[in-house]
């Protein structure tokens, strides 16, 4: 295990270098001058060439592209992603303002999705082909096909401007700021997020199950009298996770993309709402530094679900 850890992470480094050099590279090629884009469009011609190109040496952005990202890498090796071209403040600060609402959304709506996947996919293996199965597929496919802001406009129709249940948009009353007013606002962008992510969850886990409901070992349960239950969660179930894990964990990267699209239509402030606002105002630095945390968390991810194989199922051994 240590070795593959060491050799994993060496390549993962190696990738997570190649891929800061993409991403540097694309982001400024981008049409467009952050600097102009401060100036009014009235007044770009009014002696603000002189501005720009003032502005641009101090924050860096007049020199070579390999000068630029040398500059950066090694500011960054260190810990600085350098400063937003908006406000001026630092990068690390403004991203970690929006990482607690993006992973609070990202973790129930996981858990949201999970709790969808798992009761419908062990329902529809034992029920194999029958009115139960057909409609578990038939939420999958919604959950796939139905685009999840379409599913959000819906939802906040009914919900809010029919019934007034839930509020559409924030992350708490800025008037009561408390634990359950939070969780009051949480309801609807979790559960839509959850529910777009629960369709590929819900078909592994009932592939899955088919597959080890027609095991021997479980024909051998079953024959000596095993109660169903403790059949199904205790020994099929179990090594059905083998599979399921790893696509959980290899998903955690579309369930990052699906919270950019929840927190633009609920106007949750996370890194989603950050990006698309920063990408429209043409700031690199934010721009770089969340496709950084990108890149970082499918490295991780595939390197977290290569290691849950060892982790359920012991006959794996990772060389």
């Amino acid at each position: 295990m240590g070795a593959f850890l060491v050799r994993r992470l060496s390549i993962n480094v190696l990738v997570f270098f190649l891929i800061t050099i993409a991403i540097f590279a694309l982001v400024h090629k981008t049409p467009g001058d952050p600097i102009a884009m401060q100036i009014p469009a009235d007044q770009l011609n009014s002696g603000s060439a002189e501005f720009i190109a003032q502005k641009r040496a101090e924050l860096g952005l007049d020199g070579s592209l390999v000068t630029q990202y040398w500059h950066w890498l090694t500011n960054a090796l260190h810990g600085d992603l350098g400063y937003s071209l908006l406000n001026g403040r630092p990068v690390t600060e403004v991203l970690g303002e929006r990482v607690g609402p993006t992973v609070e959304l990202m973790g129930v709506g996981l858990l949201v999705s999970l709790l969808i996947a798992f009761p419908l996919g062990i329902l529809a293996a034992r029920r194999r082909n029958s009115w139960l199965d057909y409609g578990a597929t038939v939420v999958s496919l919604g959950s796939v096909s139905v685009p999840v802001f379409f599913v959000a406009l819906i939802v906040i129709y009914v919900f809010t401007l029919k019934f007034q249940w839930f509020p559409s948009s924030g992350i708490s009353d800025p008037t009561n700021p408390s634990l359950l007013n939070t969780l009051h606002h949480l309801v609807l962008p979790a559960l839509i997020l959850g529910f777009g992510n629960s369709g590929p969850f819900m078909r592994y886990v009932r592939s899955s199950m088919i597959t080890e409901l027609g095991a021997d070992y479980v024909r051998t349960a079953n024959a000596k009298g095993a109660p169903p239950r403790r059949v199904v969660l205790r020994h099929a179930f179990r090594n059905s996770l083998i599979p399921v894990l790893t696509v959980i964990a290899s998903n955690l990267p579309q369930l990052l993309a699906g919270a950019v699209v929840i927190e633009q239509v609920f106007a949750w402030p996370g890194m989603g709402q950050l990006a698309v606002s920063s990408v429209n105002q043409h700031d690199y630095s934010v721009i770089v530094g969340f496709a950084l945390l990108i890149a970082i968390l499918v490295l991780l991810s595939n390197l977290l679900a290569d290691v849950l194989y060892t982790v359920v199922d012991p006959r794996v051994r990772l060389r």
